[in-house]
């Protein structure tokens, strides 16, 4: 089984264009699999039946696994078996028969318009790291980047002619985001003064740079962040996303269409942008519960 996935992986990666990510969490759900299959002694897709898959769900239920993370592995196993049997590995495909485990998804978490104007203006000095991690802050509250998309920027990618710039998405998917005039002068003020300053000996075509003059990472983005926020006086537990969702919400509370929001959030179903208009719904319910006189 352990050649099957190295097989499905591949194709992954080469035929589909999957992101590392993607990837990552592929491997994480499947290896955990193979694991429950040698552990009852299945060596063979078609040794695998209903009854099994139901077995590993049923395994990672009582590792207190949540439903949408079950769901996410059946998701990974389906794609698999899916695999399998297209490229007569195996004479069945038996996820057909189970169904989705149901998940309550949760609503994201927010930031509100004042939290985030302090977010945005705790980078106080013009020393390069603050111009830099302003520029960052306003791109990603401008654009509703995701935080791999906004650390693999390049220099080029930046259309100030008309005010926008080119995201790389999910699956490889290229798309255009405008950007507001806010975003546009801290970025500009970071590539006059600050982004110079920290390019090192090897010069990079990435956009935001840490110390050493190397591409900053996710975790350099992400402990940057949380800093801010510290500074900013914000209680709450902000990741990269809560801007993402902050842009969102912001937009439609504001009148966007939801088409449009979708467009610049890269989403490939409407669906996934929807969980925004019941944010809206439940943050209007909790201010009529508090102001009505009957709420």
């Amino acid at each position: 089984m352990d050649a099957f996935l190295d097989l499905f992986l591949n194709y992954l990666a080469v035929e589909r264009g999957l992101s590392d990510n993607t990837l990552e969490a592929y491997s994480r759900d499947l290896n955990r699999y193979l694991i429950f299959l040698k552990r009852n002694r299945v060596a063979q897709p078609d040794g695998i039946t209903a009854g099994t898959i139901t077995g590993f769900l049923t395994a990672l239920k009582e590792e207190d696994l949540s439903p949408r993370s079950r769901a996410r592995a059946l998701a990974a196993l389906r794609s698999f078996h899916k695999f399998l049997l297209a490229e007569g590995h195996a004479g069945s495909n038996p996820t057909l028969q189970i169904s989705t485990p149901k998940a309550i998804r949760p609503l994201p978490k927010l930031l509100s318009t004042d939290e985030v104007q302090r977010l945005l203006e705790a980078p106080v000095s013009q020393s390069p790291l603050d111009l830099r991690d302003r520029a960052m802050l306003e791109v990603l509250y401008a654009c509703g980047l995701r935080v791999s998309e906004l650390i693999g920027l390049k220099a080029g990618d930046i259309r100030f002619d008309i005010g926008c710039l080119m995201a790389m998405g999910k699956g490889s998917k290229q798309r255009m985001v405008p950007m507001g005039d806010s975003a546009l002068e801290t970025l500009q003020d970071y590539l006059n003064y600050g982004r110079n300053a920290l390019v090192g000996a090897k010069p990079t075509p990435m956009l935001f740079l840490n110390r050493s003059g190397n591409g900053l990472t996710r975790q350099g983005f992400w402990k940057m962040i949380k800093r801010r926020a510290q500074e900013a006086g914000i209680v709450k537990n902000i990741t990269p996303h809560t801007l993402r969702h902050s842009f969102a919400t912001h937009l439609l509370e504001n009148g966007a269409d939801l088409r449009a929001v979708q467009t610049m959030l890269g989403h490939a179903d409407i669906s996934t942008t929807q969980i925004y208009t019941h944010v809206i719904q439940q943050r209007l319910k909790q201010v009529h519960e508090q102001h009505h006189p009957r709420g």
